[in-house]
């Protein structure tokens, strides 16, 4: 089943009186449960897209169906709104809040959406999630008491908090070592295998985007095709750079 559905999006920015088009007509569907990873070079138009499949911008023309729902036209509460309820976000930076312990970290959202939690069943589902993570023993500590990769599982924990239909992932290895990132690699393969959540991993990195089921190329504003006239890209061999 579809969760997401992209029916020719075009976002075009304007300086002054001269368009710049970014994206140029991108249809896509992924579904409920995929692992995808989204690849390009600086530029290609990634980002934007990113952007408007995370709810934090809109495209000029086309459709974004989300769930089933229509919302490439929604106002800033609309998509407010679903980024709090349906999208959960990783990012390459962590931006986690300073002199704030993980828990804390963890449960912010939780302020953001119309649940009404107490701060005890709030900490209750904090202290789960970072259970989950291997983080059940840093509870307390703040990001500056932490590793790059102890700082984004807890980053991974709050972007579950909400329970979010798909998890965004922006470049999430991009500022951890080799090793390190492989564990936040192996915890997204099993995020997705064991409990079916979701992933869409942005990468320029060929490493990186093995560890998804499915790859889609996105060049000069458009989604690049294989020779059978399909979106999901084949990845050279590392050591021979052929096409398996």
């Amino acid at each position: 089943m579809s969760l997401i559905e992209l029916k020719d999006i075009q976002k075009t920015y304007f300086m002054g009186d001269i368009a710049v088009p970014v994206l140029k007509g991108i249809s896509l569907e992924i579904n409920e449960g995929e692992f995808a990873t989204l690849m390009g070079a600086s530029g290609s138009g990634k980002s934007t897209l990113m952007n408007i499949l995370g709810c934090l911008d809109r495209p000029t023309s086309g459709e974004y169906w989300l769930g089933g729902k229509e919302v490439s036209r929604l106002g800033a509460d609309g998509r407010a709104f679903l980024r709090n309820h349906k999208i959960g976000f990783v990012f390459q930076n962590f931006n986690l809040l300073p002199r704030t312990s993980a828990i804390e970290n963890v449960i912010m959202p939780l302020t953001y959406t119309a649940e009404m939690l107490s701060d005890r069943q709030a900490r209750s589902r904090g202290r789960e999630l970072l259970d989950r993570v291997g983080l059940g023993d840093r509870i307390d500590h703040e990001p500056s008491q932490l590793s790059g990769g102890q700082q984004q599982r807890v980053a991974i924990a709050r972007a579950l908090i909400n329970n979010p239909s798909v998890l965004f992932a922006d470049e999430p290895t991009g500022n951890l070592d080799s090793h390190t990132s492989q564990e936040i690699l192996s915890m997204f393969d099993k995020l997705n295998k064991e409990e079916g959540i979701t992933i869409i991993l942005v990468t320029h990195d060929l490493s990186i985007a093995r560890h998804a089921k499915r790859v889609i190329r996105i060049q000069d504003g458009l989604i690049v095709k294989n020779a059978n006239g399909e979106i999901n890209s084949p990845l050279p061999d590392i050591a021979t750079g052929e096409v398996k």
